[in-house]
């Protein structure tokens, strides 16, 4: 056993798990395994507590229709909790679906509006929204490049969404896009930051395509869990992986 462990929460792994999620966490422990660290993952699903203080590092993926509409009956349970680790700094990657339910609302392709918890000020529309002046009742669909605006690293990965995010009060977009469409595919933004929460629209999975990403997140939860160590100059010296 390392002497340093990570523990991962993977919220509704069994039902939002559609475009191999999971890949996020095999990429974390492909990185982690090559610094002495272990990575410990547990489902985190339907009528189940998620305690703040238990986790390190949480993944929330993407689903279809029916499975989004199930979590997000269940998800107002666990509001309360995902609010304080999301408010106490704690590293969160959502995707797609995730992403959204973390928001105030997101509206299904027939017009149907799901409550999200609100924990983060964005919103998604569906693709005939008035809003949506930019590909109107299309699917962003497609490979996609954004630059993140303070690092500068490019991600790369494949999008395919009806829904159409707008950031709010205090969020930032994950990166600036280059090729692709984005959140809502007018104003260039992909994503969201806030504070150690990645938002992403991204499959591939986006660690596994981005290994600057991951070790960067990684580095993030391992030295908010242990800051004696200088995890990113450990992380440095590992190769790092993208295609």
């Amino acid at each position: 056993m390392a002497d340093y462990t990570l523990e991962l929460a993977h919220l509704y792994g069994d039902l939002m798990n559609t475009y191999g999620d999971y890949g996020n966490i095999i990429a974390l422990r492909y990185y982690a395994k090559q610094i002495g660290v272990d990575v410990d993952d547990r489902l985190v699903s339907l009528n189940e507590d998620f305690d703040p203080k238990a986790y390190d590092f949480v993944l929330f993926g993407g689903g279809q229709d029916y499975e989004e509409t199930i979590v997000a009956n269940d998800l107002k349970a666990k509001a309360d909790g995902l609010k304080e680790y999301i408010e106490n700094d704690g590293p969160l990657l959502a995707v797609c679906g995730g992403f959204q339910l973390l928001g105030h609302y997101m509206e299904m392709a027939d017009g149907t509006k799901v409550d999200g918890i609100g924990v983060m000020d964005h919103y998604t529309t569906n693709m005939t929204d008035d809003q949506v002046k930019t590909l109107n009742g299309s699917r962003l669909t497609g490979n996609i490049v954004i630059k993140n605006n303070e690092t500068g690293e490019e991600y790369h990965g494949f999008e395919n969404h009806q829904g159409r995010t707008f950031l709010g009060k205090g969020e930032k977009a994950l990166g600036t896009v280059t090729t692709g469409q984005g959140n809502n595919g007018m104003d260039k933004t992909e994503g969201v930051i806030y504070h150690n929460v990645y938002g992403s629209y991204f499959h591939g999975p986006i660690f596994t395509r981005n290994g600057n990403l991951a070790k960067r997140v990684l580095a993030t939860a391992l030295s908010r869990k242990y800051p004696d160590i200088n995890w990113q100059a450990k992380l440095n010296q590992v190769p790092t992986e993208t295609f």
